[in-house]
């Protein structure tokens, strides 16, 4: 049963902060998908990833999205889950994929050093890379978008917006 919200998106995109706003509202839980890797692994994304490398982090990643059991949940994804079909196959079966949209003007801006943020990034890759790459990704896999620049950034807009949208996907 589609019951969940999950939300999609670069990293900084919001899906945390929106995410746990949208399950207050809504009456849901939250899940960050980040947080149960780092629990279940007991490591921060960024020392799995400089320990294991960006192929096994990634493989971790769609192996957990792959099994997870939730329901009247919004769950807010890692921005690299996008790379793992059979995690976001089992996402799209479970509930409807909201991608929040930044563009990259303003993932930049808030990333700022994302030594430490666990951001899977290819060898030879520049963010502007990242961001290319992904936004398509994000794009195929979305059932509805939340376009930031519609909002102009504001989170309370945002959070209208989605909270707006997930009532017509929750139907």
């Amino acid at each position: 049963m589609k019951n969940n919200i999950v939300l999609i998106g670069l990293p900084s995109s919001g899906k945390s902060t929106v995410g746990v706003l949208l399950a207050k509202n809504l009456g849901m839980r939250f899940l960050d998908t980040d947080l149960l890797i780092q629990e279940r692994d007991g490591r921060l994304l960024h020392e799995i990833i400089e320990a294991d490398g960006n192929a096994a982090f990634l493989a971790l990643e769609d192996r957990t999205l792959g099994a997870l059991e939730a329901s009247n949940t919004v769950i807010s994804t890692g921005g690299s889950a996008v790379y793992g079909e059979r995690g976001m196959q089992h996402l799209a079966k479970i509930g409807s994929i909201l991608y929040l949209k930044i563009d990259y003007n303003t993932l930049e801006r808030r990333l700022g050093d994302y030594s430490h943020r666990g951001v899977v990034l290819r060898e030879g890759y520049t963010l502007h890379d990242l961001y290319e790459e992904r936004t398509a990704l994000y794009a195929r896999y979305a059932d509805a978008v939340i376009d930031e620049r519609d909002t102009e950034g504001d989170l309370t807009r945002t959070v209208e917006k989605a909270l707006a949208v997930c009532r017509t996907l929750l139907k």
